[in-house]
């Protein structure tokens, strides 16, 4: 069996227009679609990366509260 592949999810699922990433993973669309399918270092580079895209976005915190999907 395989280990789950770790995800930065947080499940506030919309993108930023300015940069373009999520509003609560950081992420690009681009990543988040091939997530998956990703080397694992090269998942750890983007992770080791998101709290700095995270900080650049603006009013991120109010902002992020409007997309949490339903259960989270």
């Amino acid at each position: 069996m395989r280990d789950p592949i770790e995800s930065p999810c947080i499940k506030v699922c919309a993108i930023d227009a300015t940069t373009g990433w999520c509003l609560g993973c950081g992420r690009s669309m681009a990543e988040i679609g091939s997530w998956s399918t990703l080397a694992s270092e090269r998942r750890r580079t983007v992770m080791a990366e998101l709290d700095g895209r995270l900080a650049k976005i603006v009013d991120r915190d109010v902002r992020a509260r409007n997309y949490r999907l339903p259960g989270a």
